[in-house]
């Protein structure tokens, strides 16, 4: 998913020019790519592309990617070497890739997180009752997650632009609608049944909130989309803005006292049931795992950064929302009974 990427000697043809630029901008890599290109990558020549691994070729990986590659951990090589920083390049650490996979272990991790969203709407489809107002929300959010962490999981194989921009804009999919159906829930704008009693007269604002979020993504991903350049800032400060909004409601829910809304459409605001506090845990543990996206550091052993471990950090938080979920599903609130 999203990235916050964050940030010379004893050669006397290689230091001075790694030391001058970073990463992809520097001479000595552009030198390297341009006689590596040059060498095994003639238009006239496809022996180059036909003697690579299956894997990479399934991976789509060209010529020049590979020369990109080899010349990237060339010079990594060569600055763990003479003892110098590992630099970026094309925005990214260098990793060791795997089966044409860029960053194997976020990819990994990838997986690990659509595993727990794939149980989790298993666990709903089976423990919230197909009368409850909040049921189609709940598996529809865990979908579109399934969704997000495909999405991240080709895009770490595989940054394109393509595979980049499908990775934000179903990302962003995710936190919006997570939002969104926050407000649904928490200011009772669902469809009550004689089972689970709503709030009457919230259907016209129930339209509103959905036609407004609507329309939010559909501005979000257009601006993203044709803009003459990727706007990453913006891209940020929107996902930052609608998590802290999900979070900040989430919080109201579970602080002790009365909330600004009520809890549950029938009970009084002043009921607060036993797990509310699952959720204030949530938020806490989400933002904390959310600071390994701050404080970026080089890859140990060219394999896992910071961004992976976010990403191992969301698959036990992703357990524990679902389980957060059921269980105010179940709660005696919704009708008096528990299910």
């Amino acid at each position: 998913m999203a990235v916050l990427n964050s940030l010379p000697t004893e050669s006397d043809l290689i230091a001075p020019l790694v030391i001058a630029s970073s990463g992809d901008q520097s001479d000595a890599f552009q030198t390297c790519l341009q006689q590596c290109t040059r060498q095994s990558c003639a238009p006239e020549d496809r022996r180059s592309l036909q003697a690579q691994p299956l894997a990479l070729r399934l991976t789509r990986w060209t010529c020049t990617d590979d020369c990109k590659y080899t010349c990237m951990h060339t010079l990594t090589d060569f600055a763990a070497e003479s003892g110098v920083r590992m630099e970026q390049y094309y925005g990214k650490w260098p990793f060791w890739r795997f089966a044409g996979m860029q960053e194997p272990a976020a990819v990994a991790f990838s997986f690990v997180n659509l595993l727990m969203h794939v149980l989790g709407a298993d666990w709903l489809r089976r423990g919230v009752h197909p009368a409850h107002p909040m049921r189609p929300f709940y598996l529809t959010w865990a979908y579109v997650s399934i969704n997000a962490w495909i999405w991240s999981a080709v895009f770490h194989t595989r940054d394109t632009p393509l595979t980049e921009k499908l990775d934000y804009f179903s990302a962003a999919l995710a936190i919006l609608y997570a939002l969104y159906m926050a407000v649904v829930r928490l200011f009772h704008l669902y469809s009550g049944t004689r089972a689970f009693p709503g709030r009457p007269g919230k259907r016209p604002l129930f339209h509103a909130w959905r036609a407004l979020t609507a329309l939010t993504y559909v501005a979000h991903i257009a601006y993203l989309g044709f803009a003459e350049r990727f706007d990453y800032t913006y891209n940020v400060v929107f996902n930052l803005v609608v998590g802290l909004g999900h979070h900040a409601l989430w919080l109201m829910f579970a602080l002790p006292g009365s909330a600004p809304f009520a809890r549950f459409a029938n009970m009084p605001p002043a009921y607060r049931p036993a797990h509310a506090g699952t959720a204030a845990l949530v938020v806490a543990l989400t933002t904390a795992a959310s600071m390994l996206e701050l404080f970026d550091f080089p890859p140990w052993r060219r394999v896992v950064d910071a961004h992976a471990l976010w990403h191992l950090a969301t698959a036990p938080l992703a357990v524990m929302w679902y389980d957060f979920l059921l269980t105010d599903a179940q709660d005696a609130g919704w009708k008096g009974q528990k299910l």
